[in-house]
């Protein structure tokens, strides 16, 4: 097994280099990009132009394909819902089957607000002390995973589970500690120390977790 301390200080190496920063405050009621211009150099819609359609999505209605791995989800920024531009904010859905995992990970760039609209959710974050808060929430329950802090959820529930979660960021950025330490070119030498594993388990891990 990882040393759970361990988790916490790769977590804090890997912040060190990730961007934290703010949205700025907007200074238009609102900015529909145009599509026709690159993303680069952002320019918004003629407000004569813009109608109600820009400010709705309903590519969340349904969950997500989580049959394969037991988890699903279906980010919403401003790349698929053009309404949110400027305005410091997206989210997501998490659909979860039977004992899916959303595996501990973080958000450089925003506090989450997780919300259940389905199943019961083993949730929870560690701090910088390496206190876990944890604990299972039903139907209706919400909780607030601080920026930056590692935060994790389980379906403990015999059927299906749905979160929807709220981002104070219109980029709030993913790192997921399983993929961010197997799966990436951090030297082997350096992760059997760090995790007192031999070779064959960091390959093992490393052949899981590496994008495919």
């Amino acid at each position: 097994m990882i040393p759970f301390q361990m988790i916490v200080f790769l977590v804090i190496f890997l912040q060190s280099y990730t961007g934290l920063a703010y949205d700025p405050d907007p200074v238009n009621d609102y900015c529909i990009p145009r599509t026709e211009f690159s993303s680069i150099f952002l320019s918004c819609k003629n407000t004569s132009l813009v109608t109600v359609d820009d400010f709705i999505y309903s590519g969340i209605k349904d969950p997500g394909n989580f049959k394969h791995t037991g988890f699903s989800s279906i980010p919403v920024s401003s790349t698929v819902f053009p309404g949110l531009n400027t305005l410091g904010m997206s989210f997501v859905r998490a659909d979860f089957d039977v004992d899916g995992v959303n595996v501990p990970h973080f958000h450089p760039r925003a506090t989450e607000t997780a919300f259940v609209l389905e199943g019961k959710i083993y949730s929870g974050f560690v701090d910088s002390g390496n206190r876990v808060f944890a604990k299972v929430l039903e139907k209706g329950e919400v909780m607030v995973f601080p920026k930056g802090l590692v935060h994790f959820q389980m379906n403990v529930g015999d059927s299906p589970a749905t979160i929807l979660g709220s981002f104070n960021s219109q980029n709030p950025g993913l790192v997921k500690i399983p993929s961010a330490v197997f799966g990436t070119g951090i030297k082997e030498e350096l992760l059997m120390k760090a995790f007192g594993l031999n070779d064959k388990e960091i390959a093992k891990l490393r052949k899981k977790f590496v994008p495919q």
